[in-house]
């Protein structure tokens, strides 16, 4: 060793002499005499493979000499320098002895506002051997402080994407190596670094994630404010390794900071929002390194929360199922800093940028999973930012939050919960969205347990069957979540929603009577269905036989102001339509009702209304209102007390549409059977009056449901009417016979068909023989009717009823022959009449 010291010893002098010209040629003017020069220098020193000792004296002697060449115009002898200069550094036993002479000349170089060194790679190779001189000397380079700040500031934002990149590493080392006196100055790199976090290269913005990390962990603390925000913008980076990179830090700060315990409320939504990422990555580290916080934060106050750690280690009933219980102290950190937490969450929430709202909406869930029933406390703030993020345009955002309001559910007892939600329920927060309380209270609903709900069913049941909750709005979406309620309900509590079943098919008829989506009524059917089902019930008809004496209470408590616009008209038409045969078990509760909304002096448009759904009604009278005979016993009484006012007639377009309607719903019970002939009889003079007048009326369809009616009538009593009763139809119907109506002629003519079948032996031809003779001239008129099926049809008729008085017919026939009309029909007629004897058969 001491021979290879004393050679090293002349060595040293011996390559120096050697240098000595090639160091003078440094100085010429030429540029290809200094690179050579400097390449011959290279040649004879670091690539010679000379001992570190050697190398020593060398590089004392020619740092001078090559650090002037840093500034060389010439790009090649620029580099050379910066090559050896790097390879000294990192070969001789004490670089640091360079530092007095490389560090100024390095913060000439770099650390200027002005750009000195034009050549982007030269800038890289000067910044790494600066973070080579950071590695070797560590500590030596506490003194330099302010030229390694002065650089860094430049560097971090140079222009060239991998200059950056290594200007953020050498902060990173040069932090790490003299963390004693970095703080002084470590704001300074603040304002740079959150220059470039947002750097369009993603390892660019790594590296600056990474610096600032460093920065404000080897700082005084103060800083951390000026950089959360663009962290928090990092956590939306596209790039899964800037996400990354963000867990990172914010975990090591978490850890090791040393003012941590201040920022813990600033710092832990960082974290926690990586526990959501998509990448599983970012996920499972965000995940491990809370639990070390979490663990950490335990140990460090062991001592006042000891009680907890012995006692609040068991789970609380109800729990989420497969879902990690957070520890200890990852609960206690949230549950401390709720209160900071809460409103920053909510601010959030209502964030332009969608991406945040996202992220915000999912951090919410978590921090409810840490702080359990401790989030009673902040139930106010929490229910509005969720009504809030209810409006969202954004599913994701609504879904998130429904998922929190789900674990409000499981945690916060019902009692406290209910209370604030219910009460919002009845006086939405905003009037332009008043569904959104009723969104939460489905979701909340969702998350608690049976057992704990069932002594809470009345109260949610009598609310939700409010008037002003269940008949207030007709919004789709209000109506949807109102079905939401009620199904989670019945999903939820099963058989026990029996105490509040009344109340729940309350609602559905409300939601069905207010829709206008064929979906949504069909959901809510749905829903009836499965309110039956809990309860043990065959079909949607038992629940409505259990509950339709307390409906048309329900209805009939508010008839007396029913409109056009009144939701109860329409939940009156629900129920009678889908109670099926049931409704005509209820016929004495439902009559009064009816009488009350339909007398003349009422909404005409709500009459029209109910008289059409009577009509549909009373066309399947034995499966509906009349299903156990209950309506014949009150057919009578509708008929004179509530029908027959509502055909008197009234001037004006809107009294003839109300005895258009009142006329379909009278011929509906003719033809359904709901009235017996006995009836009919007795009211025979009230109700025919009625219809021949309707005969008159200007719209065709009244005039059609007349004669229909008329019809009817003749077929049900026609045989038991009085000739004189009898006398005052035919003139009518012979009338309508000009009808401008096509279909109403057809109906008169069938009509007239069906009075002259009608007349029976009481009927004395001889004393009511003008009668028929008016009768038979006007259908004989029709045998010249330019409508052949019309000629047809009256002849058919003719014949029909020629037996009624024979000879006056044939004498009436005979005439019209004899003036040249209709000859071909006349004489089919008189040859059907002279098969006839000449008098009517007794």
């Amino acid at each position: 060793m001491a021979t290879m010291a004393a050679g090293d010893e002349h060595a040293a002098p011996e390559v120096l002499r050697g240098l000595a010209r090639h160091l003078n040629c440094l100085n010429e003017d030429n540029k290809a005499t200094r690179k050579r020069a400097l390449e011959l220098i290279k040649r004879d020193t670091v690539d010679r493979g000379l001992s570190s000792s050697v190398l020593q004296e060398v590089f004392s002697a020619l740092l001078k000499p090559l650090l002037k060449c840093l500034s060389d115009p010439m790009e090649r002898c620029r580099e050379t320098a910066i090559t050896m200069i790097t390879e000294f550094i990192r070969c001789v036993p004490k670089p640091e002895e360079s530092l007095p002479y490389l560090m100024p000349c390095l913060a000439h170089r770099l650390g200027e506002k002005e750009l000195l060194e034009p050549a982007e790679e030269l800038r890289l190779a000067a910044v790494e051997m600066l973070t080579l001189a950071v590695e070797v000397c560590g500590k030596h380079l506490a003194p330099y402080l302010t030229e390694m700040m002065h650089i860094l500031q430049r560097t971090v934002v140079d222009p060239f994407p991998d200059v950056r990149r290594e200007s953020c590493k050498c902060t990173i080392d040069f932090a790490k190596c003299v963390p004693e006196h970095f703080h002084m100055q470590a704001e300074s790199l603040v304002k740079p670094l959150m220059q470039t976090i947002s750097h369009q290269h993603h390892r660019v913005r790594v590296s600056a994630i990474q610096a600032t990390g460093a920065v404000i962990q080897h700082g005084t603390g103060k800083n951390v404010d000026d950089v959360l925000s663009h962290l928090a913008q990092r956590l939306f980076d596209d790039s899964p390794q800037v996400r990354k990179a963000v867990a990172a830090v914010v975990g090591d700060w978490l850890l090791h900071m040393r003012d941590r315990y201040s920022y813990f409320h600033k710092l832990i939504p960082l974290l926690l929002s990586g526990i959501n990422d998509e990448i599983p990555e970012i996920r499972l580290l965000s995940a491990d390194l809370w639990k070390q916080v979490g663990a950490q934060w335990e140990k460090e106050n062991e001592e006042e929360i000891k009680d907890k750690m012995d006692f609040l280690l068991t789970p609380p009933p109800f729990y989420p199922p497969g879902v990690e219980r957070p520890g200890l102290g990852c609960r206690e950190l949230v549950l401390r800093n709720l209160g900071r937490l809460v409103p920053a969450v909510a601010h959030d929430m209502t964030d332009w940028l969608v991406p945040t709202r996202v992220r915000t909406s999912q951090l919410l869930s978590v921090l409810l999973l840490h702080a359990e029933d401790h989030s009673t406390q902040h139930l106010q703030p929490l229910l509005a930012a969720l009504y809030s993020a209810c409006t969202d345009t954004e599913r994701d955002v609504v879904s998130n939050c429904l998922a929190a309001a789900q674990l409000l559910g499981t945690f916060v007892p019902p009692v406290v919960l209910l209370k604030l939600l219910l009460d919002h329920v009845t006086a939405p927060y905003s009037s332009s969205h008043p569904w959104t309380p009723l969104m939460v209270l489905a979701a909340v609903l969702g998350g608690c347990s049976r057992a704990l709900l069932q002594p809470h069913l009345e109260n949610i049941g009598n609310t939700l069957s409010l008037p002003e909750v269940c008949q207030e709005y007709q919004q789709v979406v209000y109506l949807e979540q109102l079905l939401c309620c009620v199904d989670v309900l019945l999903r939820q509590c099963e058989s026990d929603t029996g105490s509040v079943s009344l109340q729940l098919l309350q609602v559905l008829v409300a939601v069905q009577s207010l829709s206008t989506e064929p979906r949504l009524s069909a959901k809510a059917l749905d829903s009836v269905q499965l309110l039956s089902t809990v309860q043990g019930l065959d079909s949607p008809m038992e629940l409505y036989r259990q509950h339709m004496g307390q409906l048309l209470d329900w209805l009939s408590g508010s008839v007396n102001t029913w409109s056009s616009f009144s939701p109860q008209r329409l939940q009156l038409h629900v129920i009678v339509t889908q109670s099926g045969p049931v409704i005509g078990e209820f016929v004495c509760q439902l009559m009064p009702l009816l009488s009350s909304c339909l007398q003349p002096d009422r909404d005409p448009e709500m009459r029209m209304n109910i008289f059409t759904m009577l009509a549909k009604l009373l066309l399947d009278a034995t499966n509906t209102l009349d299903s156990k005979g209950h309506f014949r016993d009150e057919s009578e009484k509708f008929l004179s007390d509530v029908l027959l006012p509502n055909l008197v007639w009234r001037a004006g377009r809107t009294a003839a549409a109300i005895r258009t309607s009142a006329l379909s719903c009278l011929l509906a019970l003719l033809h359904g059977g709901a009235v017996t002939p006995g009836q009919l009889l007795c009211l025979e003079d009230k109700v025919t009056p009625c219809v021949l007048s309707a005969l008159e009326e200007d719209s065709e369809m009244s005039r059609l449901f007349a004669c229909r009616s008329l019809s009817a009538l003749l077929r049900l009593i026609g045989t038991n009417l009085h000739p004189e009763a009898l006398n005052k139809i035919y003139p009518m119907l012979l009338k309508r016979l000009d009808d401008s109506s096509e279909e109403v002629r057809g109906v008169a003519l069938r009509a007239v068909g069906l009075w002259l079948s009608c007349l029976t032996e009481d009927y004395n031809p001889e004393v009511w023989a003008s009668h028929l003779q008016v009768l038979f001239q006007q259908l004989l008129l029709h045998l010249d009717d330019p409508d052949g099926s019309v000629q047809d049809q009256v002849l058919e008729i003719l014949k029909s009823g020629s037996s009624v008085h024979p000879a006056l017919l044939r004498k009436e026939t005979e005439g019209v022959r004899d003036q040249q009309r209709s000859p071909l029909y006349c004489d089919q007629l008189l040859q059907h009449l002279s098969l006839l004897p000449a008098e009517r058969p007794q």
